[in-house]
């Protein structure tokens, strides 16, 4: 990366090409996909931008607003066959796809969806009539290696610090988003908070004691930070193996068999967390928790730090569009015993 950005590095030279071009045949260039450690590392090379990355003109460039989905949705109905209303269908959408706001001062205003997952729901409903079955296309998922970067990063701070555990702990991170920084300052807690917003995992939620408040923006979002949160714990794979995963989840969903599945999971807790996790008492359960059913395909696991309610500190809400016969739905209440000395 280093070689890349720097002195002769040909990302640098490119952008070099770019700035000397401007005085004679490149007139204006808009310039997307390039990340603010990037363009801070590239800046003396290419001074002459303006970042318009947190600007509120540009809130709506990216996705979908809801009134463009409903736009989408009203034309294929009355070209193929719905088996749902358009409210039903925007309904089933929402909390998996929508939420995003990409300037401060567009929050409580517009929010956006995921393009690219509102065109795989609708191909795969125009194609089979009904709700797809994985509510996420596996083109969407960003690289794992970057997120085991992110990962191996939030490690470096102590763990009472670790920016992903608070996120999950209590539903939300305060902090100041960072136009651009270097590669070697990433570990600085504003510039890794602002990292996670770049990469799509964060979004913005108001404004938290004169900082700005950013939540995890949809279902899809979190289900893959709270899968790679689950690797903060342990390199190992804290996963069910396909085949376990599939009957544990199975039999929770349809025979009402919770006993084996949450002694599963806190079995993992017990062999994986360490002794000072441990120490971090009810908010570390709840978030472990929350990580450790959000692998179940069959429920959408909602906190009270999501739903703002309080009644209870996780349900398992099922996902009925998609799976019409199970039966079972759970709420969870969870107490932490603190831990003694013998």
């Amino acid at each position: 990366y280093t070689d890349e950005t720097h002195k002769t590095g040909y990302l640098r030279a490119f952008f070099n090409t770019v700035k000397s071009g401007t005085d004679s045949s490149i007139e204006r260039c808009f310039i997307t996909g390039v990340s603010p450690v990037t363009m801070d590392d590239l800046t003396s090379g290419f001074n002459i931008g303006t970042n318009y990355s947190l600007s509120s003109e540009f809130n709506e460039m990216m996705g979908f607003t809801e009134d463009e989905v409903r736009q989408m949705l009203a034309y294929y109905s009355t070209t193929c066959r719905f088996n749902h209303s358009i409210d039903e269908i925007i309904e089933i959408m929402k909390p998996w796809y929508d939420n995003y706001c990409f300037a401060p001062e567009s929050y409580d205003t517009t929010t956006m969806y995921n393009s690219n997952m509102v065109l795989y729901f609708v191909k795969n409903y125009i194609l089979y009539g009904k709700v797809p079955r994985d509510m996420i296309e596996d083109n969407i998922r960003i690289d794992y290696e970057k997120l085991r970067m992110l990962i191996r990063k939030d490690k470096e701070f102590s763990h009472d610090a670790s920016i992903i555990q608070t996120l999950v702990s209590q539903g939300y991170i305060a902090g100041e988003l960072k136009r651009g920084f270097p590669a070697v300052s990433i570990v600085d807690p504003d510039n890794f908070i602002s990292l996670l917003y770049y990469f799509g995992m964060l979004t913005v939620s108001g404004t938290h004691e004169g900082k700005t408040k950013l939540t995890i923006p949809n279902q899809v979002v979190r289900e893959q930070l709270y899968t790679y949160l689950l690797n903060t714990y342990n390199e190992a794979d804290l996963n069910f193996s396909n085949y376990e995963r599939s009957e544990l989840s199975s039999a929770l969903a349809y025979r009402g068999e919770w006993q084996v599945y949450f002694a599963y999971i806190a079995d993992c807790l017990k062999r994986y967390a360490s002794q000072r996790d441990k120490q971090k008492g009810e908010s570390f359960v709840h978030g472990f928790t929350l990580a450790m059913t959000a692998q179940n395909r069959f429920y959408r696991p909602i906190s009270e730090q999501d739903t703002q309610a309080g009644y209870v500190d996780i349900f398992l809400c099922p996902l009925l569009d998609i799976f019409p016969d199970m039966v079972h739905s759970y709420i969870i209440e969870l107490k932490y015993a603190k831990y003694k000395d013998p």
